[in-house]
C-alpha cells in the first residue's frame, strides 16, 4: 500500500515498481484516514506511506499505521530536507525510509525485500519471547501444583519421582499425594487419568487436591473413593474420561496398611534388610482385591479393602503403568510387573536415595523412547513406633523430610 497525497509521486513509485522483478499488487490512498481503513479491511504486505499527509505528519504516522496492520513492514518517504526525519521513523518501528528524487528500481525492491524479511524476524522474535514467557509462567504454575508429602513424624519417609509424557511438560495426568494425620496414620494415594494432555493433567491435579482435602477432612474407604469419584465426574470434560488409583492407610504403629485399587495395580513390598544381613529380601506384588476404576461405572462403589500384615521395617512401592508398560529391550516385548521386580532385585537397597533414580534411568533406557507415558513413582517406608526418638531426642527436621520426598 502507498499512503501519498501528491498525484506525480504516487505515479513515479507505481513506474518503479513495474520496473521491479516484484510479484506485487499496488493500492493507493491519498490520506491516513482512507490508509486506515483499508488496511483494517484488507492487510498489506508493507506499507509505504508519506510523512506529510493532509491528515497527519512526522513520526506519529508510523505508530498509526502499526495500529492499523501490526503485521506489516512499514516504510516512510521523505524529502531531501528533512531526511533525518527518517532514521526518527526508524528508531520508533518503522523497517526503513527512502528519500525521494534519491530511489531507483533496484534500491525500492531491495528495500521492499529487506523491510518485509526484517518485519517477519521482528514478529518471529516477539512470538518467541511471549512463548518464552508463557512457558516460564507454565512451569511456575505447574511446579506449585505438584505435591509436598505432609509428614509429621520421624517413623515414615516418602521418596518419589515424577515424569510427565508430555514434552516440555511438568505435569501429566499422574497424580500422587502422602499425608500424615494427627493420630500418626499415613495416607497415600498414586493414580492414573486416561488420556495424555492439559485436560488431563488439570484432571489429576484436581483428583490429587480432593484427596488430600477428604483424608483431612476423615473421609476414608469406600466414602473417600466415591467422593473422589463425584469430583471426576463433576470435573471431567469428556464422558469418556476416567482414573485408576491406589489407596494405601498405614496405621500409626505401622504394623498393618489397608489398601484399595480402584482399577489400579498391586503395590510392591519390600521388608527391611535385618540389621547384620547382606541384602534385604526381594521386592514382591501385594496380593488384594480389586475395584473399579474412578467414573467407569458412577455409583457401583464396588471398592474392597484388603488388610495388609507389614514388617516391622520395609517399604510399599506405588507406582503408576507408565513404569512397566515400556518395552524393556529391542524387540516388541514389554517390561511388566515381572520385569520390574527383576529389575529391583539387581538396583541398589531401596532405602537410597539412588533406588528410585536407577529404577527411572534403567526403564527409560530400554525402552528407548517407543512407548511415552506419564511415569510416577511413591517409595513409602516406615520404622517401628518403638525406633521414634525419645522424648528430648533430637529426630529428623521437617525441611530433611521434605527433602527426601524427591
Amino acid at each position: 500500500m502507498l499512503v501519498e497525497d501528491d498525484a506525480g509521486d504516487a505515479l513515479l513509485v507505481e513506474e518503479l515498481l513495474a520496473d521491479t522483478d516484484l510479484d506485487h499488487s499496488l493500492r493507493w490512498t491519498p490520506t491516513l484516514a482512507q490508509a486506515v481503513a483499508e488496511l483494517e479491511r484488507e492487510p498489506a504486505d508493507c506499507v509505504l506511506v508519506d510523512l506529510h499527509l493532509p491528515d497527519g505528519s512526522g513520526v506519529g504516522l508510523v505508530a498509526a499505521v502499526q495500529q492499523a496492520c501490526p503485521w506489516a513492514a512499514v516504510i516512510v518517504l521523505t524529502g531531501m530536507a528533512d531526511s533525518g526525519a527518517g532514521a526518527q521513523a526508524v528508531a520508533v518501528g518503522a523497517q526503513d525510509y527512502l528519500v525521494k528524487g534519491q530511489v531507483d528500481e533496484q534500491l525500492l525492491q531491495r528495500a521492499l525485500r529487506y523491510a518485509v524479511n526484517r518485519k517477519q524476524a521482528e514478529l518471529a522474535g516477539a512470538e518467541l519471547r511471549e512463548d518464552r514467557i508463557r512457558a516460564r509462567e507454565n512451569a511456575r504454575l505447574e511446579r506449585g501444583l505438584l505435591p509436598t508429602p505432609l509428614l509429621r513424624g520421624a517413623t515414615a519417609t516418602v521418596t518419589t519421582r515424577y515424569l510427565p509424557g508430555r514434552e516440555r511438560a511438568l505435569l501429566g495426568g499422574d497424580f500422587l499425594d502422602v499425608v500424615e494425620t494427627a493420630d500418626g496414620t499415613v495416607h497415600a494415594v498414586i493414580g492414573d487419568v486416561s488420556g495424555h494432555g492439559p485436560d488431563e493433567a488439570a484432571l489429576g491435579v484436581c483428583l490429587r487436591i480432593g484427596w488430600r482435602a477428604l483424608v483431612l477432612a476423615g473421609h476414608r474407604g469406600t466414602e473417600l473413593l466415591d467422593l473422589l469419584e463425584q469430583i471426576l465426574v463433576a470435573e471431567r470434560n469428556r464422558s469418556d474420561m476416567f482414573a485408576t488409583c491406589s489407596i494405601v492407610t498405614v496405621a500409626a504403629d505401622r504394623r498393618t496398611a489397608t489398601l484399595h485399587l480402584a482399577g489400579h495395580h498391586e503395590p510392591l513390598l519390600t521388608p527391611a534388610r535385618a540389621e547384620g544381613a547382606g541384602r534385604p529380601p526381594g521386592a514382591s506384588e501385594v496380593a488384594a482385591a480389586h475395584g473399579v476404576a474412578l467414573g467407569i461405572a458412577p455409583g457401583l462403589r464396588h471398592w474392597p479393602a484388603t488388610e495388609l500384615s507389614l514388617p516391622p521395617a520395609g517399604a510399599l512401592l506405588l507406582y503408576t503403568d507408565g513404569l512397566t508398560e515400556g518395552h524393556c529391550g529391542p524387540g516388541a516385548e514389554r517390561l511388566g510387573t515381572e520385569g520390574l521386580l527383576e529389575l529391583i532385585a539387581a538396583a541398589p537397597p531401596s532405602g537410597t536415595p539412588a533406588f528410585l533414580d536407577h529404577l527411572v534411568d534403567t526403564v527409560r533406557r530400554l525402552n528407548a523412547g517407543r512407548h511415552a507415558d506419564d511415569l510416577a513413582i511413591l517409595h513409602l517406608a516406615w520404622t517401628p513406633v518403638a525406633d521414634r526418638p525419645r522424648q528430648g531426642e533430637p529426630g529428623p527436621s521437617p525441611a530433611m523430610i521434605r527433602a527426601e520426598s524427591g
